[in-house]
């Protein structure tokens, strides 16, 4: 099994009529989800999401994959390929267009409909090229082949990739779902089909590949579902992803066979709710859906919301519920649905949600007491079953944390594909298939791109470290008057202290320090306010630490008297 090495190299040029397969994310996280092939000098991109940041990255509002290693070849990129409509997936194509505009950008119907809301808010008009399953077309030296998939979102597609160097299996996210609400199964005759014609590179879903078994049907929560219809004596607020059409779709059955009328919360559950009614993925009875002042006005027993923040994220309509800081006041006698699971390093925000709802007397239904959700990825049993009905050459697995990687290139390996033949790759990882055998060549830069409110890649790990130390350390300012001829303090220097717990002539001990740094620098000819400033700054970082245990971020202004 081949593992990338820290000390991999800039890649070798591609053989000529080599495959070369790079995952600028996606490969060691869960999230920003983007794979670049590359044959005969073009490129191909699937799938091109965000990630969302976590406690360690304050004021980053999401992550994008690193577009360097294309950015001065983007001329070359015959197409971008979205699998499914989720955020992970298709949440960075709108910085990828600003690069360039014409990308032709190839999904299913509803995928393509939800980037294009998205694209209208950067005012971006995009080339859409709508494919469904069964569809064949080529792109450059690509011939793409469009398979169903079953996901928690509907028209999800995989897709087959031949080229002259072979052909690539990439599922996207997908799960074998085998009784799904619109019928629409992952179609692994087609599977079976690319299998028998020979699949080089097989690209799986890594997300669950450590639970065993299947994944249970979306089917299976009816009756979870039903009871809580049954028993709320008042409100019953669910709160899912934006996107989970099919989950929504049983609470508006639900909802209608109770007698309740139904209105969605929250922006961006409106504007997809809104797209997958227009284009038929979500059947809505006559007269369900009011808006949600006519709601309000009728009894609570006849009342059901559907909105965001099954995360617990801040500015989302349950969180803001939870706080007390919007206008529906969740109150006794209501019921919180919480149709969806926890999004791995959201756990503490989700249980403190679960105890600001219950404390103001309202009812929660999770994942942790009732059968209320089911993950959309295949776990272990179905992964292996594909791999028994493809017979792929060589395995990279995708989407998915190192431990996920793993426990899927092991599950390969148990099916028969020699252990040499898996590869498992990183973001930045560069896989070659050559004479059909798929290895690792090299690594191209592929970090982490912040985008902070208006700004793509200005913050940087410096700036968050910083941004962690003013939130854990404090910051104290140090103003220093120095008489510009001798080089020594004009005044009795100024201290400036916020979120640094001290007494206070806690400081006065550091005056000494900062005239010794000053005696240091004119003994050395350094009379540059900058340098000065630097000096200062390493040498009080010392001595704060020394004197207090904390390392607060020093700010030095040397002002010439």
């Amino acid at each position: 099994m081949s593992h990338p090495h820290p000390e991999l190299q800039k890649p070798p040029r591609l053989p000529k009529n080599g495959l070369r397969v790079v995952g600028l994310g996606g490969l060691g996280e869960i999230g920003r989800n983007m794979t670049v092939f590359e044959h005969h000098g073009k490129l191909l991109i699937v799938d091109c999401g965000v990630l969302f940041p976590e406690e360690h990255q304050p004021g980053i509002d999401v992550i994008l994959p690193d577009f360097s290693w294309i950015r001065d070849r983007l001329d070359s990129v015959v197409g971008l390929v979205l699998t499914h409509g989720h955020e992970d997936h298709i949440g960075g194509v709108p910085y990828l267009l600003r690069e360039r505009a014409d990308i032709p950008v190839i999904g299913s119907r509803l995928t393509l409909a939800l980037i294009r809301e998205k694209l209208k808010e950067h005012r971006i008009v995009p080339k859409l090229h709508e494919v469904a399953e069964g569809d064949r077309k080529p792109y450059g030296p690509f011939d793409l082949e469009f398979l169903a998939v079953n996901h928690s979102i509907p028209d999800g597609l995989a897709v087959g990739i031949r080229t002259s160097a072979g052909t690539v299996l990439h599922t996207g996210d997908f799960k074998m779902d085998q009784f799904p609400l619109d019928r629409r199964i992952t179609d692994l005759r087609g599977f079976a089909r690319l299998g028998e014609e020979g699949v080089d590179l097989f690209l799986t879903d890594s997300t669950n590949a450590e639970v065993p078994g299947f994944t249970m049907s979306e089917r299976d929560l009816a009756p979870a579902i039903e009871q809580v219809f049954r028993t709320a004596p008042r409100r019953i607020i669910v709160s899912s992803f934006a996107s989970h059409v099919h989950r929504i779709q049983q609470v508006l059955d639900t909802s209608h066979a109770h007698g309740r009328k139904v209105a969605f919360v929250g922006r961006s559950m409106v504007r997809n709710m809104g797209v997958a009614q227009e284009l038929g993925y979500l059947k809505v009875p006559k007269g369900l859906i009011v808006p949600l002042d006519q709601l309000e006005k009728l009894p609570a027993h006849k009342a059901t919301l559907v909105c965001t923040g099954s995360q617990g994220e801040p500015m989302a309509a349950l969180a803001r519920m939870a706080n007390r800081d919007h206008k529906i006041r969740v109150g006794e006698g209501d019921t919180i649905l919480m149709a969806s699971s926890a999004v791995p390093g959201n756990e503490n925000a989700i249980s403190g949600l679960i105890n600001n709802l219950s404390r103001w007397g309202a009812q929660v239904v999770h994942k942790g007491n009732a059968k209320v959700h089911v993950s959309g990825h295949a776990s272990a049993g179905e992964l292996v079953y594909c791999y028994n009905i493809v017979k792929p050459r060589n395995v990279m697995p995708v989407h998915g944390e190192w431990r996920h990687l793993k426990a899927n290139a092991d599950l390969a390996v148990a099916t028969g594909v020699p252990e040499d033949h898996v590869v498992i790759a990183e973001d930045g990882v560069v896989v070659d298939l050559v004479d059909g055998h798929a290895k690792i060549v090299g690594k191209v830069r592929a970090g982490n791109v912040y985008v902070d409110a208006q700004t793509v890649g200005g913050a940087t790990e410096a700036t968050l470290k910083d941004r962690r130390t003013l939130a854990e350390e404090g910051v104290v300012t140090v103003l220093a008057i120095v008489d510009a001829d001798t080089g020594t303090l004009a005044d009795p220097p100024d201290f400036l202290v916020r979120g640094f717990v001290h007494e206070p002539n806690a400081f006065d001990p550091a005056v000494q320090v900062i005239e010794k740094t000053l005696a240091r620098a004119a003994a050395e000819g350094i009379g540059d306010p900058q340098q000065l400033e630097q000096m200062l700054s390493r040498e009080i970082g010392r001595w704060a630490h020394r004197a207090f245990r904390r390392s607060p971020l020093i700010i030095p202004l040397v002002i010439d008297a």
